[in-house]
């Protein structure tokens, strides 16, 4: 399985959570995109973004709709972002991504989960090296070789590009995610992508067994229950 499976996997792990908390976890996301971008869809490609996979995952429309006009009716409220890196049993790693509005609350539930699993916490950058930073985004519609005219058409580069069971993938940098997008359906507006995430993917996989294997799904599942954390990159073939 490629790179897109396990990004696609992790995405379908975090809808089968609890409702209450993806409904929260979106409803953050969004308030803070609208919040730095504006609160017009088509202006603010981010929350656009962010709307359509919310509606995708199944949110309701009053949870999106409420976050965007807390936005417009001036409440202030500020969501930082903080990543957390741990190191596992037999090699493996973790960063857990957080959105909070008490990044001392964060800390302190993520601290908990690592002390309860007997597992460590890392330095900024003592995990997060071993990963890489990137944008990804796979459809049908477009062969390879027409996606990649119509990226360096628009001056873009990218990481990589490959096929998998006729879809394209693509990768890139972050900042580009939109950009690469708009590129894309320049070449075909009815394009639609089945994934268009902003990940970590580790560039080694390990596997665990027995008790490793059971500690390191009990802390994702621990983690999982975090109302701060927003998403968990590792390196564990589960």
């Amino acid at each position: 399985m490629g790179r897109a499976y396990e990004v696609r996997k992790a995405s379908i792990q975090k809808t089968g959570a609890a409702k209450a908390k993806l409904y929260s976890m979106y409803a953050r996301e969004i308030y803070q995109a609208a919040k730095n971008g504006g609160t017009e869809l088509e202006g603010n490609p981010s929350l656009k973004r962010l709307v359509d996979k919310a509606k995708k995952e199944q949110v309701p429309n009053d949870i999106i709709n409420r976050a965007i006009d807390k936005v417009n009716s001036g409440a202030d409220e500020t969501y930082t972002e903080a990543n957390y890196e741990i190191f596992g049993p037999s090699g493996s790693t973790a960063i857990v991504s957080c959105l909070t509005d008490n990044v001392n609350r964060s800390v302190s539930s993520v601290r908990a989960v690592i002390n309860k699993c007997h597992v460590k916490m890392g330095a900024q950058g003592s995990v997060s090296y071993m990963y890489d930073h990137l944008c990804i985004v796979s459809f049908k519609g477009l062969s390879e070789e027409e996606a990649l005219d119509a990226i360096l058409e628009n001056g873009l580069d990218v990481s990589d590009i490959e096929t998998e069971n006729d879809e394209v993938i693509v990768y890139g940098m972050p900042n580009d995610l939109n950009k690469i997008k708009e590129a894309l359906l320049s070449k075909n507006p009815k394009l639609e992508f089945d994934l268009d995430e902003i990940t970590m993917l580790p560039k080694e996989k390990v596997t665990l067994e027995g008790e490793d294997k059971e500690t390191f799904e009990r802390m994702l599942n621990m983690l999982d229950e975090v109302e701060d954390v927003q998403t968990v990159y590792h390196n564990v073939e589960l």
